[in-house]
This record gives structure tokens, C-alpha cells and sequence, in this order.
């Protein structure tokens, strides 16, 4: 089901936080709206839902508009942060709930939980209460009521938030399985690059209430708009650079540049040469670790080795840069 915000405006009193803003979300795909506190992403969720009213513009699930529908008769499926369980229900209770709503037999009910249940690989936990499952157990439930009445779309709120980095991990790879297995179309609202990069088709990265720009996590990875894409993009983060810091050719002709970008597996000893500098931090991280490095002209630059331990805290390094994958940007930050 393809999803179209089209001139979607919404205001709080006075203050409007966004304006006229478009947006499609082709159908089967999973689409990450990224971005930090305070951007509009949970806004935008909300207002697809119906929790929030829209101030402007249209909302449409194919071919229908459902602008003015109220929550209750729009076929989205949400997921919140904090799972948002009955805790005197049973997990059979809590996912069964939408269709009681709905006025569904007993056998249908029945068969639908089980579905689910097997879907989200929780058959065993039916007759536990929340306060018995660990977090992803209660995650997994969630998910299943969410989708039980078999929405058109799937719409996930910071659904990882309240979950350690193992559990992170694991429901990152259980969510996208499900909406892969059953072709909904999905929105993940998320601050978190790497979760958008990880599990969703196409991210649209947001900033004060505007989509910024809206591509593959590759895509927007390798070819970003602005230096606030390429900065907010990448784990390790990209370092940014007076132009002047360093000599290379490939910026040479771009004398409009104030700032170089390079991400840290563009620098390092496998490059070659021509960057002089002294190792001031270096970070273990399993297979790999970090070496922060201070050029003579006082900027740093990060680079991502393989863990072998050469590298000491003073040592003095001449490395190199690969070349055609820096990235320039302007003074108001626009990529060149």
C-alpha cells in the first residue's frame, strides 16, 4: 500500500512546526524517518495515525484519502516506544484486543492470535502476563497486536529505544524479517543512524520540520546533500576539516570549499602518504579500533584500522587519504 503526505502542515498554537512538507512511501517498502529530537518525525508518525490532526495538506493510503479519518478507522498498525500493554491481560489478551474492538468470532480471534504469535515466535508466551517477558518478549507482543487486524501500514516509534544494545541488535533483524515476510509497507521513526541504515529500504533524514534529503542508506551514506547529512550519517562519525589543513588534488579545484569531510576508513597507513601527524587517542574496539590523529596544522582526523595494537599514544604517522571519496562543502554547508 503506498502511502502520500502531500503538503503536510502541522502547527501547535502558534508555532508551526512543519510546513507543506511531501512524502511517499512506496508500497512493501520500509521507510526510516531520521533525525534529531526536535526535527518532526514522531510529529509526522502521529499525524499519519491520526493522534495529531493535520493543520494542511493530504494524506492518502493509495488511491483513498484518509486525511480526516479518525484514528480508530485508518488501517495503520503502531508500535510505541514503551509497548503500551494492558498489564492485567495476558499476551494472547493483549494481541486478540484489536479484534475484539472489531467484534470478531471467538474462532477467528482464535486463529489470528495464533498467527501472530507464530509470526513473532511467542507461542509459547501466550498466557504470560507483560510483567513475566523480558523486553524483547514485550516488544515481539506488541508488534503482534499491532498487526493482527492486518493493517495497510506498519508505523514503529523509537520501537528499540527502552532495549539493551544485545536486544537492539536481535529485534532489529526480527522486525525487518516481518515486514519482509509480509510485504507491509512500514515507517520507522528513529534518532538512531545505525537503525536506520541496518533495516530499512530508504531513508528520509529530517531537520526543524523538513525533509532534507530522502535516498538508499548507501545512497545518502556516500552521496550526501549537505554537511549536516554526511556529519549526521556514520558510525564512527565523519570528520569535518578546514580546507586549508590538508594539500590533495582532488579538492584543488574546488576553491569555493571551506570544509573537507573524510570518513574514517577513507584515512589511514593503506592509503600511501602525505598526511603527517601524531597519534593522540587510540580506541579498541574488538577487530577494530580508532586512532584519532592531530596534523600539524592542530585539526584532527579520525581513521578505522584493523586491531592490530601498532599504533602508541605520541607515535608520529605519515599516512595517506583516499582522494575521491572526500567531501566538500561550502560555507553554508552545501555539498560542492
Amino acid at each position: 500500500m503506498e502511502l502520500r503526505l502531500s503538503n503536510f502542515t502541522k502547527r501547535f498554537g502558534d508555532l508551526t512546526v512543519i510546513d507543506k512538507m511531501d512524502l511517499t512511501v512506496r508500497s512493501g517498502e520500509m521507510l526510516a524517518l531520521l533525525g534529531p529530537s526536535g526535527c518532526g518525525k514522531s510529529t509526522t508518525l502521529f499525524a499519519i495515525c491520526g493522534i495529531h490532526k493535520m493543520d494542511g495538506g493530504s494524506l492518502h493510503f493509495g488511491e483513498a484519502e484518509v486525511t480526516h479519518l479518525p484514528a480508530q478507522q485508518r488501517p495503520v498498525g503502531v508500535v510505541f516506544q514503551n509497548y503500551a500493554l494492558y498489564p492485567h491481560m495476558s499476551v494472547a489478551q493483549n494481541i486478540a484486543f484489536p479484534l475484539k474492538v472489531q467484534k470478531r468470532s471467538k474462532d477467528e480471534i482464535a486463529l489470528e492470535v495464533g498467527r501472530m504469535a507464530e509470526l513473532v515466535q511467542i507461542s509459547n508466551l501466550l498466557d504470560r502476563r507483560p510483567a513475566q517477558l523480558s523486553g524483547g518478549q514485550q516488544q515481539r507482543v506488541a508488534l503482534a497486536r499491532a498487526m493482527v487486524r492486518r493493517p495497510d501500514v506498519l508505523l514503529l516509534d523509537e520501537p528499540l529505544a527502552n532495549l539493551d544494545a544485545k536486544l537492539r541488535l536481535e529485534m532489529r533483524s526480527e522486525i525487518r524479517r516481518i515486514q519482509r515476510d509480509t510485504g507491509i509497507t512500514a515507517i520507522l521513526v528513529t534518532h538512531d543512524q545505525v537503525e536506520a541504515m541496518s533495516m530499512c529500504d530508504r531513508i528520509a533524514l529530517m531537520k526543524d520540520g523538513e525533509i532534507v534529503q530522502i535516498d538508499t542508506p548507501m545512497g545518502m551514506y556516500t552521496n550526501p546533500n549537505d554537511q549536516f547529512v554526511a556529519g549526521f550519517l556514520g558510525n564512527p562519525p565523519i570528520s569535518f576539516i578546514p580546507a586549508d589543513a590538508i594539500a590533495v588534488s582532488a579538492v584543488r579545484s574546488g576553491v569555493r570549499a571551506t570544509t573537507l569531510g573524510i570518513r574514517p576508513e577513507h584515512f589511514g597507513p593503506q592509503f600511501g602518504h602525505g598526511v603527517e601527524g601524531e597519534v593522540i587517542f587510540v580506541e579498541p574496539q574488538g577487530r577494530e579500533e580508532l586512532v584519532d590523529i592531530r596534523l600539524s596544522s592542530g585539526v584532527a582526523l579520525r581513521a578505522i584500522l584493523p586491531a592490530t595494537g601498532g599504533q602508541r599514544l605520541g607515535d608520529r604517522i605519515n599516512w595517506g587519504i583516499q582522494e575521491d571519496r572526500i567531501l566538500a562543502f561550502n560555507a553554508e554547508g552545501a555539498r560542492l
